[in-house]
């Protein structure tokens, strides 16, 4: 049966298990898949749970507790509190090498509330959403090292396997703080994953990226009856925005530069003492970042000077670009391949055909059948995941948790991740991590092969983060600033 919608043709899909599955769940690696289906129901209640609780970076309480005590009840040893950041925590599980590491995360992103339905109805306005899927991500990487778990329990394997319950990745950069703590020192190799609207895998890289705010403090005065008296600190903001929009024509190529103003004043008759704005600068290279940094730095301070205005400069974290690893996405792009069986019910298919009437890019509903090999890109993202794969080697993929071409940082996003749709590309993912860290587990060369791989990729270079080495945790990020 076909759909039409808009002038594309759309193969109706059915069915919840591919025959080719089917035939890898021979052999010992069935018990993992048998492990991850028990848990299926479990999985996404869990996952709806932190959908709807929505929490921003660093304030995940109840996002962080579930997860943990998910994987606590299964026999992991757990660590809170990891790096200074209360909603970070370890769990661990084994004690022999090699280990391997699963991230997870579950932050929100602010202004994305949205039920799970086709049109824009907000929970609550101007709420928190999941418009990256990190409700999926947790759970799905907690499910695959559950599974890892029992295998090691049942000596099936040999190594140790470790959850990273990782806030705030959403501009927090807390990956950065467990680095730098040490706490990926002992681990041979770590995998993660992302929602999305397609399934891809490959040696792919992101852009590096800092964030910065800049607070400007004036001198309120009537705008009116007094405007000589007062110092706009909302001019230097818009100066400051001026000088980066003529920055932009003198970086390199791959250069992002972006902003919002997060305080600008509260009366037009009231010359503002205090504004703010938030800046990202992004770039595929991360020493091209440290000197945009620097120059977009100038722009502030010059905003500042013409307005007589102080500026404060309130840095919110760096992280590097991902140092792609072939030896280890050549594992990815097998088992994505191999275990992708995505089939999406008649009810997704009517969700879906709705959604796709507020898309700009529609694209056939059966892509999700296909995996897009992403090897030698550059993804014009930032993720400190980045900052993981300069210290051990890293590899990642994604599934199709959205309804294809829906875009990330959306409403349509969080409206597909409450949705079944956002169910089967999550158990997806969990079965790829799983059978990936089984065949890593299995093949302790080819772990040798992405650590030398690694050491060839960083020549004579070492980790050098762009955080100042003194710099804590900004657990306070989202929080809007307000005049002092």
């Amino acid at each position: 049966m076909h759909l039409r919608f808009a002038g594309w043709c759309w193969l109706l899909l059915v069915g919840s298990c591919g025959v080719l599955r089917c035939g890898l769940l021979q052999g010992q690696e069935s018990a993992l898949f048998d492990s991850i289906d028990r848990r299926a129901a479990d999985s996404w209640e869990a996952a709806r749970k932190i959908w709807s609780w929505a929490e921003p970076g660093y304030q995940e309480k109840k996002s962080s507790a579930l997860l943990a005590e998910m994987l606590q009840v299964a026999g992991f040893e757990i660590k809170r509190g990891v790096a200074g950041m209360p909603t970070a925590f370890t769990a661990t599980y084994g004690t022999q090498a090699p280990v391997i590491a699963i991230l997870g995360e579950f932050d929100a992103l602010p202004g994305l509330s949205q039920r799970a339905v086709p049109v824009i109805k907000p929970v609550q306005a101007g709420g928190y959403g999941h418009g990256c899927g990190h409700h999926l991500f947790g759970v799905a990487s907690a499910a695959a090292a559950i599974a890892l778990a029992e295998q090691i329990e049942a000596g099936q394997i040999r190594g140790t396997v470790r959850f990273y319950g990782c806030p705030a990745e959403e501009g927090g950069s807390a990956k950065v703080f467990l680095v730098r703590s040490g706490a990926f020192d002992d681990c041979a190799a770590a995998l993660h994953w992302h929602p999305s609207g397609r399934n891809a895998a490959g040696d792919k890289s992101s852009l590096a990226r800092n964030a910065v705010k800049f607070r400007f403090i004036g001198k309120a005065a009537h705008a009116a009856g007094a405007p000589e008296q007062g110092r706009s600190a909302l001019d230097a903001v818009e100066l400051t925005n001026h000088a980066s929009q003529l920055l932009r024509e003198h970086t390199p190529r791959g250069t992002r530069i972006h902003h919002v103003i997060t305080e600008g004043g509260l009366a037009p008759n009231v010359v503002p003492n205090f504004a703010e704005v938030y800046y990202y600068v992004r770039h595929p290279k991360s020493d091209v970042v440290r000197d945009l940094y620097r120059r977009l730095v100038l722009c502030a301070r010059a905003g500042a000077l013409a307005t007589e205005t102080k500026l404060e400069v309130k840095f919110e974290g760096g992280i590097l670009e991902i140092l792609p690893n072939d030896t280890l996405s050549q594992v990815t792009m097998k088992n994505l391949q191999a275990l992708n069986d995505l089939a999406y019910s008649q009810e997704d298919v009517q969700f879906a055909t709705r959604l796709q009437q507020t898309l700009a890019k529609p694209v056939p509903l059966d892509s999700i059948q296909t995996v897009v090999d992403v090897s030698g890109t550059v993804g014009m993202g930032s993720t400190d995941v980045g900052d993981v794969s300069w210290v051990v080697p890293t590899t990642g993929f994604n599934t199709a948790c959205f309804v294809p071409g829906t875009p990330g940082h959306s409403w349509q996003a969080v409206a597909c991740g409450g949705r079944n749709l956002a169910r089967l590309g999550m158990n997806l993912a969990a079965r790829v991590l799983a059978k990936t860290a089984w065949d890593l587990f299995s093949n302790p060369a080819r772990l040798t092969a992405a650590r030398a791989e690694l050491d060839q990729r960083l020549g004579n270079r070492s980790y050098q983060p762009l955080m100042p080495a003194d710099m804590r945790p900004p657990l306070d990020y989202r929080r809007r600033s307000r005049a002092p």
